[in-house]
């Protein structure tokens, strides 16, 4: 965009008799004089190469004046991009205009203790609006109340091009792939504070989309591939339908990128052919994970994952994990051993079906368990952020607690809502999740009990400074058991509070209605909260405080029991799979049989 054409000159003159110290750096002051528009005053400072370099770069005193005469130009482009076309720019060099041709050497004999005082003065002059405001062009209506720039207003570059790019994104949205809105011509009218601009808009055609070629498939099914497809042919052009459709078939965890390419020209019919280009991610993947805690001991585990089994994104997944290796509240070594087989768009789009089996051992001061579950489940999305499922799943377990074994076969029939629009899996820095479950349960052999199982999770992320360096995390969890009194419910299925996922400080199970022995009989109600603020520090540390508390009852309404508070702190080291995770933290108000502090570590956040 082109305001006004200027005539500037620049001398420089050298002279053979200057010292040599006329190359040695020279240590400087910037002073930037208040122009009376604090927006004018930070963008000067974040332009201007003095105040940038000063301490980056030292600069010797031929070197310090080319810098100030080339500031004195950029922050000139500064005013005139706010509107200030009569403004004027001085740079003065120990009180010397950097224009005088003496400088140099006046510099190189520059003796006080002091570095040397830079000061910038820019002076603004009268703020120039927009006058005649033209569009040359057969533009549809519909786009040019987009446009939205009128006579009156500030004449701002940004606000210049902005509605030249809202202009041409108008006419790419109603099926003009073509459009093209060029650089704007300006005119000063410099008596009556004014500039004129005019845009030269082509529109071009109105098409809709031709054929759509797959390219790069291997191991895919192309027809899989189309029936994901969002976009059709015959569909009105429109950018964000393709991108929409790119990213959905990005998201079907089989292609490394997904590229939408449009035609360059239109097809013999008129249309608008378009290829989406695929790159094939690697089938395979082996992850492993580990993680320490006080209380429950480490863990360590490995898992296998094939993400196109049949050619059509079905995803295999085995797992092992060896638990309670060590731990305060761990009584033995457990293991998870499981099986997930996922079919993506079951039926129809947006809807999958997964089969998990599994067969788990725990041990742990409140309960033993030995199991094998197997389980199915449907999940479908129902919008950007929101999804549901419905599930069935079938225990048979054994529990031993407080020196008494129990059998039981559980009949399970989760049904559940997720809403989540954070914006990472593992370090999210805005946004919400949120989970509500309802678990109706037959528990079958000795006691048997028909019970229901309410939870409602959730977690918010509030970025305090917009750079997502200074983040409030909040979570709270709530639960009830209907139905059913505490030892009707095998242990396992019964509330625990304490450890990583509830109340940090306190040992793992260890909050709630106890044995007289100290030991955790469980409970029927649970309510959490969590406060935790995150700051990141450089590049690749942060750190962490926070406060935990909750209780678990013994009846079915929650905000029963003992309140117990756990505080802490923690250390951050930020890697390309997520922040490594390093917590220490203490009970508030203290318990038998809990310990004085704990410590987790592990990969991700703690929620």
């Amino acid at each position: 965009m082109v305001y006004a054409v200027r005539a500037t000159s620049t001398v420089v003159v050298l002279s053979l008799a200057t010292p040599t110290r006329a190359s040695d750096p020279q240590p400087y002051t910037v002073t930037f004089v208040k122009t009376g528009d604090k927006s004018i005053d930070k963008v000067a400072k974040a332009t201007s190469n003095l105040e940038t370099l000063r301490l980056k770069a030292p600069a010797g005193p031929f070197a310090l004046v080319l810098r100030a005469r080339a500031d004195e130009s950029r922050l000139q482009t500064v005013l005139d991009s706010s509107g200030y076309y009569d403004g004027k720019v001085s740079i003065t060099i120990d009180g010397e205009p950097v224009a005088d041709p003496t400088l140099p050497r006046r510099i190189a004999a520059y003796s006080a203790p002091a570095p040397i005082p830079v000061v910038v003065t820019m002076k603004l002059g009268p703020l120039f609006h927009l006058g005649h405001v033209a569009i040359k062009g057969s533009v549809p209506e519909a786009a040019r109340a987009a446009f939205n720039l009128h006579s009156g207003e500030p004449a701002k570059a940004d606000a210049v091009l902005a509605a030249g790019a809202r202009l041409q994104t108008a006419m790419l949205d109603r099926g003009y792939p073509f459009a093209k809105v060029s650089v704007p011509t300006a005119f000063e009218n410099p008596a009556a504070h004014t500039i004129d601009v005019t845009f030269d808009a082509k529109p071009g055609p109105r098409v809709d989309i031709g054929a759509i070629t797959i390219a790069g498939l291997h191991n895919v099914h192309e027809r899989f591939v189309r029936r994901e497809l969002t976009l059709k042919p015959g569909e009105q052009f429109n950018p964000n339908t393709i991108r929409k459709a790119r990213e959905n078939l990005a998201s079907l965890g089989v292609f490394s990128s997904v590229q939408a390419i449009p035609a360059s020209q239109l097809s013999p019919d008129g249309r608008l052919p378009i290829t989406f280009r695929v790159n094939e991610a690697p089938p395979r993947t082996v992850s492993l994970t580990a993680g320490y805690a006080t209380d429950t001991g480490g863990l360590l585990g490995a898992t296998w994952t094939h993400h196109n089994l049949f050619g059509n994104a079905e995803a295999l997944t085995l797992n092992a994990t060896a638990t309670g290796l060590g731990g305060s509240r761990s009584t033995g070594l457990g293991y998870n051993i499981g099986a997930t087989y996922t079919i993506p768009a079951f039926l129809q789009r947006n809807q999958s079906l997964s089969y998990h089996i599994a067969a788990l051992k725990q041990d742990f001061t409140a309960y033993k368990q030995t199991a094998l579950q197997a389980s199915s489940t449907l999940t479908r999305k129902i919008g950007k952020h929101w999804s549901v499922n419905i599930g069935l799943a079938g225990t048979i377990e054994q529990d031993e607690q407080e020196g008494i074994t129990r059998d039981y076969d559980l009949v399970q029939l989760p049904i559940g809502i997720k809403y989540d629009s954070t914006n990472s899996l593992f370090d999210p820095t805005r946004g919400i999740r949120a989970q509500a479950t309802v678990t109706p349960t037959e528990s079958f052999l000795s006691p048997s009990a028909t019970f229901t199982i309410l939870q409602l999770s959730g977690s918010t992320y509030i970025d305090l400074t917009g750079r997502g360096r200074s983040i409030l995390a909040l979570r709270a969890l709530i639960g009830s058991v209907q139905g059913a009194s505490t030892f009707q419910l095998p242990p396992e299925q019964r509330f625990y509070a304490g450890g990583t996922g509830t109340i940090r400080g306190y040992a793992y199970q260890s909050v709630g209605p106890q044995f007289p022995d100290g030991n955790p009989e469980g409970g029927t109600s649970i309510d959490t909260g969590t406060v935790e603020f995150r700051q990141r520090i450089g590049g690749s540390f942060g750190a962490v405080a926070f406060s935990d508390f909750g209780q678990v009852g013994s009846t079915s309404a929650p905000f029963q029991g003992s309140v117990k508070v756990g505080v802490g702190a923690g250390v951050r080291y930020y890697t390309p799979i997520g922040p490594i995770r390093l917590d220490f933290a203490i009970p508030v108000v203290r318990q038998p049989n809990s310990g004085n502090f704990q410590i987790y570590i592990g990969i991700g956040q703690a929620f």
